[in-house]
């Protein structure tokens, strides 16, 4: 009998044994070191930690991925600004001798080519014979087109990079282009 006692005795201490190690939510609390414990007190609760990096990384991910967006809007402003100055000196260049108003040639192809912009945000500056005229009409100015001479055509546009509200101060989109006179 006293042998019976002692079989329990010891089942009974494996049975809370195995119960504390197994069936607890916390089987390194029952460590006997302190590192043991510490790591587990680190690792109790980790089931919300990606949902609270992710709320604390949203914000600053989709900052940058609007601005690459707005970047992107404004480079593609500036490769059709360059086209339509490139536009506006060849029509320029092409109906140097039939134009009476060489500006508003030049304005006219370059709303032509570049659609998308707003025209009246454009500033236009033409030179020629060594004349700068910043206007879309320089009706008369057709003499200063020269056989063999130059024309520059340049042009300047607002560019708008923001990002949630915050924009870019005194960011101007420029693109120039000089065609000799045949």
């Amino acid at each position: 009998m006293k042998m019976l006692n002692e079989l329990h005795r010891r089942i009974s201490a494996l049975m809370g044994r195995l119960n504390r190690t197994t069936l607890s939510n916390e089987p390194l609390l029952t460590s006997r070191s302190l590192g043991g414990r510490v790591r587990a007190r680190l690792h109790i609760g980790e089931e919300g930690n990606a949902i609270l990096e992710f709320a604390l990384m949203l914000p600053p991910l989709m900052m940058f991925l609007t601005g690459i967006a707005s970047f992107g809007v404004a480079m593609m402003n500036y490769q059709e600004l360059t086209h339509a100055v490139e536009a506006g000196a060849q029509s320029l260049a092409v109906n140097r001798s039939n134009t009476t108003d060489p500006c508003a040639t030049v304005y006219s192809a370059m709303q032509t080519a570049a659609p998308t912009l707003t025209a009246s945000s454009i500033n236009l500056t033409v030179t020629m014979g060594g004349t700068a005229v910043n206007a879309n009409t320089c009706s008369g100015d057709q003499t200063m087109l020269t056989q063999g001479g130059t024309v520059t055509v340049a042009a300047t546009y607002p560019c708008a990079i923001g990002v949630y509200g915050v924009t870019f101060p005194n960011c101007k989109l420029s693109a120039s282009l000089s065609e000799y006179e045949f």
